[in-house]
C-alpha cells in the first residue's frame, strides 16, 4: 500500500519506520523537514506539501502536535484538503478535542474521502513493534476498510463509536497515566528517605494494587530519573503532556464538568516546564517533585 504520513514527530516517525519494515511504500511530510531525515534514509519518499502527499498516496495518516497544527495541515493553501481526495482513506491520529476532529472529518468527507480517527495508546517502542492500542471512531464501513492497516500498527483495536468518540477515549485513558506520574512523586516523598534502591522500589510499587501499568514499561526510566540519571530520550515529553491536560480541561468545560485532579496536576507540570523540564520525558516528573520537595 502507498501510505502518506503527515507529521513525523516521535510517534509519526516510529509508525513510518514500522510501515516501511512491513513493505509498504511510505511518503512523509513534516513542518520541520529535518525530522523526515531518518525516514528518508530508511527509504521513504519526501512530499513537498500536505497536498502533494495526499495526491500521490492511497491512505493518509495524520499525527500532529495540536489542533492548530491539524487545522493548518488540513485546511492551509497547500493542505491535505486541497488535494483530490476522492476514494482515499484518511486516518487521523492526533490528540485533540472531539469537536475538532469531527469538524475536520466533515470537511474531509465532503471531498469524497473516507475518514477514520484512531488516536493511539502507547509510545514509540510499541509503535515500532505494532503494539499500540487503537481507539477508533468512524462509520462501520470506513472502520472495516481501515482495520487491516490498523492491525499492523495495533495489538488491540477498539471501535468506540462515531468520529469524535476516539478523541474522547484517548483523553480518558491518558488522564490516569498523567496523574499517576504526580501521584508517584508524592508517594516517593513518603519513602525516599529510607534509602532503598530505586529500581527495587519501583518494582515493588509495580506489584501493588496501586501500581500503574506504566511502571511495567517505564519503571526503569522512572527509577533512573529518581536516582539523578538520564532515563533516555523522551517518548512523551512534559510539554506534550501539558497540552493533553489542557485539552482534557477544555473538553470537561464543554461538558459542564470540572477535573480538579487534572487542574492541580497541570499546575505541577507547568512549574516543571517553567524550570526547563518541558522537553524531558514524563518519567522525569516524579523526580521533579522529589527535587522540589526534598526528603529530610
Amino acid at each position: 500500500m502507498h501510505i502518506g504520513i503527515a507529521g513525523v514527530g516521535n510517534m509519526g516517525a516510529a509508525i513510518g519506520l514500522r510501515l516501511l519494515e512491513l513493505g509498504h511504500t511510505v511518503a512523509v511530510w513534516n513542518r520541520s523537514p529535518e525530522k523526515t531525515k531518518p525516514l528518508i534514509e530508511a527509504g521513504a519518499q519526501l512530499a513537498a506539501s500536505p497536498q502533494d502527499l495526499a495526491t500521490h498516496v492511497e491512505t493518509i495518516i495524520a499525527i500532529l502536535t495540536n489542533a492548530e497544527a491539524m487545522a493548518a495541515v488540513y485546511t492551509g493553501a497547500s493542505g491535505l484538503l486541497a488535494a483530490d481526495l476522492r476514494g482515499k482513506m484518511i486516518i487521523e491520529m492526533s490528540t485533540v478535542l472531539p469537536s475538532q476532529v469531527r469538524n475536520i472529518a466533515e470537511q474531509a468527507q465532503a471531498t469524497g474521502a473516507a475518514f477514520v480517527e484512531c488516536p493511539v495508546g502507547g509510545t514509540t517502542m510499541p509503535a515500532r513493534q505494532g503494539r499500540l492500542i487503537g481507539l477508533v471512531g468512524g462509520a462501520p464501513a470506513d472502520v472495516a476498510r481501515a482495520r487491516p492497516l490498523l492491525e499492523q500498527l495495533c495489538r488491540r483495536i477498539e471501535h468506540v463509536g462515531p468520529v469524535g468518540a476516539g478523541a474522547s477515549m484517548k483523553l480518558a485513558i491518558n488522564l490516569p497515566l498523567l496523574v499517576a506520574y504526580q501521584a508517584l512523586g508524592e508517594a516517593y516523598t513518603l519513602c525516599g528517605h529510607l534509602g532503598l534502591d530505586n529500581a527495587a522500589l519501583i518494582e515493588l510499587f509495580s506489584d501493588t494494587s496501586g501500581g500503574a501499568n506504566v511502571l511495567k514499561v517505564r519503571g526503569p526510566a522512572i527509577a533512573a530519573a529518581l536516582s539523578g540519571k538520564d532515563p533516555g530520550p523522551a517518548t512523551f515529553d512534559i510539554d506534550s503532556i501539558r497540552k493533553d491536560l489542557r485539552t482534557m480541561l477544555a473538553e470537561a468545560k464543554i461538558r459542564g464538568r470540572t477535573l480538579p485532579l487534572v487542574e492541580r496536576t497541570l499546575a505541577v507540570y507547568d512549574d516543571a516546564a517553567g524550570e526547563g523540564w518541558g522537553p524531558r520525558d514524563g518519567s522525569w516528573l516524579p523526580a521533579y517533585w522529589s527535587k522540589r520537595q526534598p526528603n529530610s
